[in-house]
């Protein structure tokens, strides 16, 4: 009964009305076909990655993880002439067709029946990059579905999007995929220029990738470059004689290594972001420049020294060189040390000071005592193992003494100055339990930090107190300028830490930085850990903070070595060639002389009338001694000096008495720190500070 009434229904239907009904029955299967089994595009999503500096210059390329070089293409960075002649070659209606040329695959049918063989399979660019995405037996089956997936690309994708995919999956030999990769590995250089010899090898191996390899079939492949070349050529793609330019020139004989320079800083580049084609922040000039100071230098200390760097620009925070390792062929040498916390010494010291000044219990001239004392057990002591008594601040800070250090981290608070450290991006690590907390041995480097912190650290030093993240990647130095960052001390204690780092005695060797003509003077401090493990020097120089720590990987001593006669030398060279590098004005020679001691006294002695007076007697930094001799008290010093005019002289503050010559004399009455200062008869001023001992250092 109900059987005859839909007979009787469907009798009512008119033919078209049921064609109709089966087109849309028919498309949406197609339609759910279609969102049920979507292409894989997995494979194009997982490439090869290149890292460039800041100018675009490759520095290393990392493999895919399934361990093959394939770098996804973007077309604007494909040289156009051998993406006109790809489509001629391998799909001339490529721009009309969609997905499918059905001229073209029966063209193929019959001159394949004709030949007995297989000539062509009549394949469009579409359906050969559905085959790279989705790998088949070569059959009938298999042709069927890469029509089927072609369509499906065609729909979701662009021509320009299709020949991307295709220009990143195709087979070149071996583990090379993609014209990228390919370029690189035979020609040593992007695909954004080729010649014609290149282009039409490159157009040639994916046709039989691994039968026409350079490397290792050079004769199969020069006669497959120089078929397409002809064939080019009679396409009106190649001008006249072109072919045979290309016929006479051989082909890569090897293939070539992938860049591999800044190994730790380009791995730093890419972690700090999206795993894709990165354009760093460093500089490559710079970064081979200090790859090979670090080298030259771990090499003069010995089989087992290693040494790690950074340089940061302090506007942008942007990481413009980092060394983690002297040479991968050392130990150690496949760490980036930079990352690994190690006990920074004194390095600490000047933060430490700038709370004690944003406080208002201590400033730069405040005196304190540097004598033996205990702090509840903790007993520090001074790396000579003497004191010196009533000292300033700052000659304390220049000279890295560590009671006055612990003095004002007891009343700064340990625990507040290890919160100050760790919400700026610097967070100390302890030994022993999870529980451990701060304690004032923090002062002297009783806690973990990295090189990477610390240029956080000294970078808000330079920045008017305010820390920031480190930069990584050329588009993110914009937003560090908008970041408003973490304020670690005023801007007047910072400047003031600055100004007393920058009067701190300078290696030997090097010109102190206020006597070379407008040049920047180098804020510095250095530092040593406990057991002689880890020498530091840090820098705020110009725009840019410089951190140098030498050491073993391992972390075993090195006695007797400090970071003011291992670090600081190369902190002062690698300064140089960060002047001469980022610097375009022209000033880098001027900014931090190379000079021995003795020329740089020779060029002091050419100062100008119109420049400050120079004092010639004491020296910066001079050790004076001032006690009893044979019983008798010492004879009081005789100050030296020339300028423009009778110089006057005082000794923190106060002038100086004249002896019967008329000379002005000294007589320190106990051991310290003092500032003597030269003024001329125009007002201007000159000091240097000296430290005055009274006993007898052994």
């Amino acid at each position: 009964m109900y059987g005859a009434a839909l007979r009787a229904r469907l009798k009512g239907i008119t033919w078209p009305k049921r064609l109709l009904a089966g087109l849309v029955v028919l498309v949406a299967s197609v339609l759910a076909l279609d969102l049920l089994f979507p292409p894989p595009l997995s494979r194009a999503h997982i490439n090869s990655v290149l890292v460039t500096d800041r100018h675009g210059k490759p520095l290393r390329a990392f493999a895919a993880p399934d361990g093959r070089w394939r770098f996804a293409v973007r077309l604007d960075d494909i040289d156009p002439a051998f993406i006109e002649a790809l489509i001629r070659v391998e799909d001339k209606r490529f721009r009309a067709h969609h997905g499918t040329d059905w001229v073209g695959i029966v063209r193929a049918a019959v001159d394949s029946a004709a030949a007995g063989r297989v000539v062509s399979g009549g394949s469009t660019i579409t359906m050969q990059t559905a085959r790279m995405l989705e790998p088949r037996p070569r059959n009938i089956g298999s042709k069927l579905v890469e029509i089927w997936r072609a369509n499906q690309l065609e729909r979701r994708f662009t021509k320009d999007e299709i020949l991307e995919l295709y220009l990143t999956l195709t087979p070149y030999g071996g583990n090379l995929e993609g014209v990228r990769a390919a370029s690189w590995s035979y020609f040593g250089h992007e695909a954004d220029r080729l010649s014609s010899d290149e282009i039409a090898l490159l157009i040639a191996l994916p046709q039989s990738p691994e039968v026409r390899r350079p490397d290792r079939r050079p004769g199969q492949a020069k006669k497959a470059r120089d078929w397409v070349a002809l064939k080019l050529a009679g396409y009106g793609v190649f001008p006249a004689g072109e072919a045979e330019e290309v016929a006479a020139l051989p082909v890569p004989p090897r293939r070539l290594d992938f860049p591999d320079r800044a190994w730790h800083g380009a791995d730093a580049a890419l972690a700090n972001g999206p795993r894709e084609d990165v354009r760093s922040t460093l500089d490559a000039g710079l970064q081979a420049e200090l790859e090979r100071i670090a080298l030259t230098r771990a090499e003069a200390e010995g089989t087992d020294v290693q040494l790690s760097a950074l340089v940061v620009h302090i506007p942008t925070r942007a990481v413009r060189a980092l060394v983690g390792s002297a040479s991968r062929g050392r130990a150690g040498g496949w760490i980036d040390l930079t990352n690994r916390a190690r006990s920074p010494g004194s390095t600490l010291k000047p933060f430490i000071y700038a709370l004690a000044f944003d406080d208002g219990i201590a400033s730069a001239d405040t005196r304190v005592e540097d004598l033996p004392r205990q702090f509840a057990g903790y007993r520090p002591e001074n790396f000579d193992r003497m004191f010196r008594g009533d000292v300033r601040i700052s000659d304390a800070l220049q000279h890295s003494l560590n009671i006055p250090a612990v003095l004002m981290l007891d009343r700064v608070g340990a625990e507040r100055f290890s919160a100050q450290l760790a919400m700026a991006g610097a967070r100390p690590r302890y030994s022993g339990d999870a529980g451990h907390s701060a304690g004032l041995a923090l002062a002297l480097g009783g806690a973990g930090l990295t090189a990477r912190e610390l240029a956080v650290l000294y970078a808000a030093l330079g920045d008017g107190g305010v820390a920031k993240p480190l930069v990584w990647r050329v588009e993110e130095e914009r937003a560090s300028y908008e970041d408003p960052g973490r304020r670690l001390m005023s801007p007047e204690s910072a400047a003031e830490i600055i100004r007393i780092l920058q009067g701190s005695p300078a290696p030997a060797g090097r010109m102190p930085g206020r006597l070379t003509r407008d040049a920047p003077q180098v804020a510095f401090k250095t530092g040593t850990s406990y057991g002689f493990r880890d020498a530091w020097a840090a820098a705020v120089s110009g725009e840019h903070v410089l951190i140098v720590w030498i050491g073993r990987a391992d972390g075993a001593p090195r006695t007797g070595v400090t970071g003011r006669d291992i670090a600081l030398p190369v902190l002062f060279e690698m300064a140089d060639r960060v002047s001469h590098h980022l610097r375009d004005d022209g000033e880098s020679r001027a900014r931090l002389t190379t000079e021995p001691l003795k020329k740089a006294r020779g060029a002091q002695r050419n100062l100008s009338a119109n420049r400050p007076p120079e004092i010639l007697f004491p020296p910066e930094g001079a050790e004076l001694w001032a006690g009893p001799v044979n019983g008798q008290p010492g004879r009081p010093f005789v100050l030296a000096g020339r300028g423009q005019g009778a110089l006057s002289w005082f000794v923190d503050g106060t002038p100086t008495e004249l002896d019967d010559a008329g000379s002005p004399i000294w007589q320190p009455r106990q051991p310290g720190f003092y500032q003597v200062t030269a003024v001329d008869d125009q007002g201007r001023a000159t000091r240097v500070r000296v430290r005055v001992l009274t006993e007898n250092p052994a």
